[in-house]
């Protein structure tokens, strides 16, 4: 039997050297959780190699003549070269103490092949039609992607991870300040490696709230001095363009009224306060694409390119979530689809040590609750699951104030900082918020202060 072709007599011995090695020791599958049936060049090899791991995990012993029954059962020994082949790698390895050496080898040519594969595979997207320049980044970024081993970390001990925790104690904590001062207060501001979410029905404000704290990520003022060393803020927008976007923000900082600026009606005073903000905003790390359909590869490959460029990112935020270019696989719900996108997003944020803040609709049902609740996010799940914290817009009718309109921020789910409730008054001449004291519940809290 020629099984070698093209493949390098060293590389197949070092392969046949770990199926022996688990032949002869079934525990070496164990030292080897690295190695995955892809690392295998030889099919018949990585066919073997996923019935020993499926053996492993039924808690049934391995050996010559359960990897013979598996196969039996489905006709398919001729596959596996028969009962001789296996027998001939029970017999290639004499020893199993060199499992993990020859393991590395295995995976290490591995890389270098599927490095080689996914060259030709960027060559010929050169050929293929993409509805942007984006998409085509994406598409590439997609396929390196897969380059990366799906290695299982390892258990640790406190005898292996004494001087990395020792580091971590001694490292100041970041947090990433929102420019909301009660939020920031009670929660430290937002925390790196969270998924964000921000739900409301429409004219909640959600877009309005989230620009104020992209610009108060991207100042990072704290004690009387701006400090632009927090990262990059990136923004995507699906439903406003560049210009509206701009639009808000020097109505938010200006106090120019936001209807003469959209209405194109101003006079020299508030074009000179413009003009000067403007310089201001140039020195803050904020960028914004306008484009709809986004998907979370592409948001994931441009991240990454800032990450790059700029050495860090502070935020991430999607404007919304539910308009997303969302492609769902045979038989997946679109619940399940989503779910995949708020997942990616999250681990987006761990990598590249950012929060990542996506804005997401809520129910029609939620309208007619005393009090939004984690089930009235449109198509959750996986959203409040994977979500680290969840924030809630809403207003009451009964709380009013004569200098806006008071919008109620409910923090419903606050991984490792509970749960709270906040006041916001909208000014929306400005398009901007501004905290307010706790409402006094009743009479009795009333009498209690006086």
């Amino acid at each position: 039997m020629n099984l070698i072709g093209e493949i390098e007599i060293a590389d197949l011995k070092a392969e046949q050297s770990v199926l022996g090695a688990v032949f002869l020791k079934q525990d070496s599958l164990d030292e080897i959780t690295f190695l995955e049936p892809r690392d295998f060049s030889v099919v018949r090899h990585q066919k073997i190699f996923e019935v020993m791991r499926y053996l492993q995990q039924e808690n049934q012993p391995i050996d010559i003549l359960t990897v013979t029954k598996e196969y039996q059962r489905f006709g398919k020994l001729d596959e596996a070269g028969g009962i001789t082949y296996l027998t001939e790698l029970g017999a290639s390895c004499p020893t199993a103490a060199n499992v993990e050496y020859y393991a590395r080898i295995v995976r290490s040519k591995a890389l270098r092949r599927r490095g080689s594969s996914v060259g030709f595979k960027i060559t010929s997207l050169a050929n293929e039609e993409f509805e942007s320049d984006e998409d085509y980044y994406a598409a590439i970024e997609s396929l390196v992607s897969e380059l990366r081993p799906q290695e299982v970390g390892k258990m640790l001990g406190f005898q292996d991870n004494e001087e990395a925790y020792f580091k971590h104690l001694t490292t100041p904590a970041e947090f990433v300040l929102s420019g909301f001062n009660m939020f920031d207060e009670w929660a430290k501001g937002l925390w790196r490696g969270w998924l964000y979410v921000l739900a409301g029905r429409p004219s909640a404000g959600k877009t309005a709230k989230l620009l104020q704290m992209l610009y108060g990520i991207a100042r990072q003022y704290r004690n009387n001095k701006s400090h632009l060393d927090a990262g990059a803020v990136l923004l995507w927008s699906q439903e406003m363009g560049g210009e509206q976007i701009y639009d808000r923000w020097m109505a938010m900082t200006t106090g120019v009224n936001y209807n003469r600026i959209k209405s194109k009606n101003l006079d020299d005073d508030d074009m000179a306060k413009i003009r000067n903000r403007y310089q201001t905003m140039k020195k803050y790390p904020l960028f914004v694409q306008d484009s709809a359909g986004v998907s979370i590869d592409q948001i994931r490959a441009t991240a990454r390119q800032f990450k790059r460029k700029h050495g860090k990112i502070a935020a991430i935020a999607v404007d919304y979530l539910q308009i997303m270019h969302i492609p769902q696989k045979p038989k997946e719900s679109r619940s399940e689809a989503i779910g995949r996108v708020t997942k990616a997003a999250k681990q987006l944020a761990r990598e590249l040590d950012c929060v990542f803040i996506l804005l997401s609709q809520m129910t029609r049902d939620s309208e007619n609750a005393a009090k939004p609740q984690l089930s009235h996010l449109k198509e959750s799940g996986s959203i409040e699951q994977d979500a680290d914290v969840v924030e809630f817009l809403w207003h009451d009718p009964d709380d009013t104030d004569n200098g806006g309109k008071v919008i109620q921020s409910f923090i419903a789910k606050g991984r490792d900082i509970g749960v709270n409730e906040f006041r916001l008054l909208f000014k929306g001449w400005m398009q901007r918020f501004e905290e307010l004291p706790p409402k006094e519940r009743d009479s009795v809290a009333k009498n209690r202060k006086r």
